[in-house]
C-alpha cells in the first residue's frame, strides 16, 4: 500500500504543478469568475505548491505526509464548493474530486487507517 500512496503523492504533486504552472491562465479566469481577489488566488496556489512539495519529500520522509495530505484534501473540498457555487458542469468537478480522493487515500495510508 505504501507504493500506491507514493504514486498518489506524485500524481497529486504533478497535477497541482500542471494546473498552477502550465494552466495558470485557466486558474486566473476561474478565480475571477468566483469573484475572489488575486491575493487569495496567489495564497491558494502557493499553498498547493508547498503542500505538493511536502508530499513528494514525504516519499523519503513519510512523517511529513499526513498533515499536507489532509490540508490538500481540505483545499479540494473548497474547490468542490467553488465549482458548486459557480454552477459548473459536472466535468469541472472531476479533477478536484480525484485529487480529494487521492489526498484522503494518502492520509489514510500514512495515518494507518488503511493498513499496509
Amino acid at each position: 500500500m505504501n507504493e500506491l500512496a507514493n504514486a498518489a503523492q506524485v500524481i497529486i504533486a504533478l497535477s497541482i504543478a500542471f494546473v498552477w504552472i502550465v494552466r495558470l491562465d485557466v486558474v486566473i479566469a476561474e478565480f475571477k469568475e468566483y469573484g475572489l481577489p488575486d491575493l487569495i488566488r496567489n495564497l491558494v496556489g502557493a499553498t498547493k505548491i508547498a503542500l505538493s512539495t511536502l508530499l513528494v519529500a514525504g516519499i523519503w520522509f513519510p512523517s511529513l505526509v499526513l498533515v499536507p495530505a489532509l490540508l490538500m484534501a481540505a483545499l479540494m473540498v473548497c474547490a468542490q464548493i467553488a465549482h458548486l457555487t459557480a454552477k459548473h458542469r459536472v466535468i469541472k468537478f472531476l479533477p478536484s474530486l480525484a485529487l480529494l480522493i487521492l489526498s484522503l487515500f494518502v492520509a489514510g495510508v500514512r495515518s494507518g487507517i488503511i493498513p499496509n
